[in-house]
């Protein structure tokens, strides 16, 4: 996913949370080693995605060198400790092996667990969009804070938390897209201006297909707002003509799927959809994609794939 560079806490840190003269570890004692299985997954952890070649990385160097710098936990009552920060290192020390990792356990309500959270992947900018508005979300939520008050703990201005949170407010697949890096910031703010759910999804589908600059995004939501059926208009107008050797592929291809294909030119890339009816055709179609497979494992292993970017109507390759 493709990460704005916004800058960290402008040097608040996490002395935001609890006033300038706040340390992350008042003096309540020294590192200790707690063992790994003791320790439960940060409730209020806002990143939902990890990524596992950096995770990897991180395991390698655990592996190697340890973890050098200790995770932060608070006790549970009931016994165990709950992850405050640290989670990479702490995962990473699991997937190492590693029966034991040092930390430091301190006293924090579930407010400032849910805070230094937030505050430690923004300070590392490691948050997509979307789980930076889910994050702020529940902080105000949770903890009955206003946006300014939200502000001021996590070093941002209202009015960036704001424009995080109309986000949500956007069509759930549109957020998907959005999470997974398919449309950027840029580009998914100007849905914000369609009402209609079905017509965010079609013109976020049309940005990323066509790959619309965020200036070319607003252009086009400015001609849906004026009319809802331009977008289907301007696919009909614009869609440039195949050549000879596509058209041959196209023809080629439908007659090998026995239903229709068409081959889609983009700016940098083509697009193929492959037309398939009900549940049958679509596996049908899936069986003769992975015909070749050498194993029956890895053919199970590309329907799955496949089956994973498929779409009720139409299959896009």
């Amino acid at each position: 996913m493709k990460k704005s560079n916004r800058g960290g806490l402008g040097g608040k840190g996490l002395s935001a949370l609890f006033g300038e003269g706040a340390k992350l570890a008042p003096a309540e004692g020294q590192v200790e080693k707690l063992a790994v299985g003791d320790i439960r997954a940060n409730r209020f952890q806002p990143r939902a995605d990890f990524d596992e070649a950096a995770m990897e990385e991180l395991k390698a160097s655990v592996e190697t060198y340890g973890v050098l710098q200790p995770v932060l936990v608070r006790r549970l009552p009931g016994g165990g400790y709950e992850l405050i920060a640290g989670e990479r290192r702490l995962r990473a020390a699991k997937l190492a092996g590693l029966k034991e990792i040092p930390a430091l356990v301190r006293t924090y309500n579930d407010a400032e667990t849910s805070e230094i959270a937030l505050i430690e992947n923004l300070q590392r900018e490691d948050l997509g969009p979307i789980e930076e508005a889910r994050a702020y979300a529940r902080l105000l939520e949770d903890f009955q804070l206003t946006q300014e008050t939200l502000a001021a703990k996590v070093g941002r201005s209202r009015s960036h938390i704001a424009n995080f949170l109309r986000l949500l407010k956007l069509d759930e697949k549109v957020q998907d897209y959005l999470a997974s890096g398919v449309l950027t910031m840029g580009q998914a703010k100007p849905l914000l201006a369609l009402e209609d759910a079905a017509l965010q999804r079609e013109a976020a589908d049309y940005i990323q297909e066509h790959e619309l600059t965020a200036r070319a995004s607003e252009a086009l939501v400015k001609r849906l707002l004026a009319n809802p059926e331009a977008l289907h208009a301007q696919e009909t107008v614009k869609q440039p003509p195949l050549d000879v050797e596509m058209k041959d592929a196209q023809e080629r291809l439908t007659h090998f799927f026995g239903t229709r294909v068409r081959i889609l030119p983009g700016k940098k890339k083509n697009r193929i959809e492959i037309d398939c009816g009900g549940a049958d055709d679509l596996t049908r179609i899936l069986d003769l994609l992975v015909q070749q497979a050498a194993t029956a494992e890895e053919k199970q292993r590309k329907i799955e794939a496949l089956r994973r970017v498929s779409t009720q109507g139409n299959f896009t390759v």
